[in-house]
């Protein structure tokens, strides 16, 4: 596609996420919890004893997740195992290997070992609907964690980290650092139709262009390529790799997480242009990036997913499930929060998982 034609497609979907933006306060029903920097920073999750009245003793807490791959996934499976145990229930795992059909049938194997609630992070947003009608019809509620499911899933609410408001900040953060400098811009995504990866974008694309109306009255966005890593560093080196040669001219990556873009970094490296392009990711918060926010220049930001505070949530609220409670917000969110080179320091710890 020629770069006329990419402008073209990107000021539409302006206006479609500006739509998006305003259906998304108005008809979502949220909670946002504060993560302090002891949960972000834990090396792993050590859990929290929380009030129950009902005896927890026995009590099976089943987590599935979509691989364990990444240190994201581990550090997140760590959190929820801890903080299970903590209150002396059994902790059941279930790892789908990357892969739709064996997560379906870890799923299902969690459901018949009679877990009384079922942390899912799902691969696909609409594989895994099918499983949660089965867990329902066998009395287990559902709670997604980390990614987001499709509507018409039995679930009884998603807890993740704010996307979009996280990538506002990381687009507004970086419309500032240029200002009226051209910026020329390559986009590293996970992989294609991922709903938190989708509502990352929206949220950078969002920040950069509402942050150029408010101070040059105008937007200037030019985005040259999309690539898709699948979430890994091999995947973010290869796509890096394919841009500077298609695209010399880029001088800015964002990025729908820190490891998408940690292996391309080598790329930039290798090519001599680390003085020449700014990195800024949506999120994770990875130690990674942290390092190379504190130490490097071509490193700008990135914003706070924790999967610590992720997992002792997704516990809390079974816990509370399991005590009565039933008035859920559809999603609860952590706090956003923008990491820079003016706090990275603080959040940055080198033993973490994550």
């Amino acid at each position: 596609m020629k770069t006329k034609n990419i402008k073209i497609v990107f000021k539409k979907l302006l206006k479609s996420l500006m739509v998006f933006a305003i259906t998304f306060s108005f008809f979502n029903c949220v909670e946002q919890t504060t993560a302090t920097k002891t949960d972000v920073n834990s090396e792993s999750a050590k859990g929290e004893i929380i009030n129950s009245a009902v005896d927890l003793k026995g009590k099976k807490i089943g987590y599935c997740t979509p691989s364990l791959n990444a240190p994201y996934y581990q550090a997140l499976l760590q959190s929820i195992k801890a903080s299970t145990e903590k209150n002396g229930m059994i902790f059941l795992s279930a790892d789908g290997q990357n892969d739709i059909n064996k997560q379906i049938a870890a799923v299902e194997d969690l459901i018949t070992k009679g877990v009384d609630a079922l942390l899912l992070n799902p691969k696909d947003p609409d594989a895994l609907v099918g499983v949660t009608k089965i867990a329902k019809a066998a009395g287990i509620p559902v709670f997604i964690i980390d990614s987001s499911i499709d509507s018409s899933a039995d679930y009884v609410t998603t807890i993740q980290s704010n996307n979009l408001a996280n990538g506002e900040l990381a687009g507004e953060w970086l419309a500032k650092k240029f200002g009226n400098k051209k910026m020329n811009i390559a986009l590293l995504s996970g992989n294609a139709g991922n709903p938190v990866g989708r509502t990352r974008k929206q949220g950078l694309l969002q920040g950069i262009t509402e942050e150029q109306l408010r101070t040059q009255g105008k937007i200037d966005l030019d985005v040259k390529t999309q690539a898709y890593t699948e979430w890994s560093y091999a995947g973010g080196l290869k796509a890096m790799e394919d841009i500077l040669v298609a695209h010399p001219d880029i001088n800015v990556v964002i990025t729908e997480s820190d490891v998408c873009v940690l292996g391309a970094i080598k790329a930039i490296a290798q090519a001599g242009k680390t003085d020449d392009i700014l990195i800024v990711a949506g999120a994770d918060g990875q130690k990674e990036a942290i390092k190379y926010i504190m130490d490097t220049d071509f490193y700008g930001c990135t914003a706070m997913n924790s999967p610590v505070q992720i997992g002792k949530n997704a516990v809390e609220y079974a816990i509370q499930y399991i005590n009565g409670k039933r008035d859920f917000p559809k999603t609860s969110f952590t706090a956003p929060l923008l990491i820079t080179k003016e706090n990275a320091a603080k959040y940055y710890n080198p033993k973490a998982l994550f």
